[in-house]
């Protein structure tokens, strides 16, 4: 139990990954809450981000409920094996994250105020984990589109990092990457909290309020 436990703690070497499948993950064509697009092509001026902050059930949540957010979806991003399905990505043998596609209006919410809210809804110094769910798929992750951003993405999280550091939490593991393919999550899972009121949420933030005054445009 002590090997597999630390198994899921660690990313697995590429060659240690599953094969995984050419076939794409079916998914409804429109979002269970709004009615809008589940998938691209999105239109102008939409833009898309990725965030890991636990189990995404409840994350999804949290960004659907958003002024200025298009639509979202659930699925895995940041590891290897091709259309992988939840059962995989839990064993830890795909390297992926469990995330959150976000498609957004910039002309009503900023990226900045995006970032703030995940960073502020999750604990993102557990390493592979968010409270009592444990493994890799759990870690801590922003994955953006272009060089900007990144840019963005990164000074947030080293000045979020200073404020955590100050309230006396340990280092921010918060992974900062352009985004690799997203792949949906099977159909149960898509706003899952709308069609289960009662589902287990597993959003919890550290207090700290995240500083969104820096000197990057966005």
């Amino acid at each position: 139990m002590l090997f597999s436990m630390n198994k899921k703690l660690q990313m697995p070497a590429v060659h240690e990954t599953l094969i995984g499948r050419a076939t794409k993950m079916q998914v409804p064509t429109h979002h269970y809450v709004n009615g809008n697009s589940l998938q691209g092509p999105w239109p102008e001026p939409y833009k898309t981000i990725l965030f890991g902050l636990g189990c995404f059930w409840g994350a999804e949540r949290m960004f659907w409920q958003q002024e200025g957010v298009y639509s979202t979806a659930v699925g895995f991003s940041a590891g290897y094996t091709p259309n992988p399905t939840y059962e995989e990505v839990c064993s830890g043998l795909t390297g992926h994250n469990e995330v959150v596609l976000v498609v957004y209006d910039p002309n009503r919410i900023g990226l900045k105020h995006l970032i703030a809210l995940f960073f502020e809804n999750h604990d993102p110094t557990q390493g592979m984990r968010q409270g009592g769910d444990i493994g890799t798929q759990y870690r801590s992750g922003i994955y953006v589109s272009d060089a900007q951003e990144l840019a963005l993405a990164k000074v947030m999280c080293a000045e979020y990092g200073a404020a955590l550091t100050k309230s006396g939490f340990g280092a921010i593991t918060t992974e900062v990457n352009l985004a690799s393919e997203f792949y949906y999550a099977e159909e149960y899972h898509q706003q899952y909290l709308a069609k289960n009121p009662g589902g287990y949420c597993g959003l919890g933030g550290t207090g700290v309020s995240c500083p969104i005054g820096t000197g990057i445009s966005a």
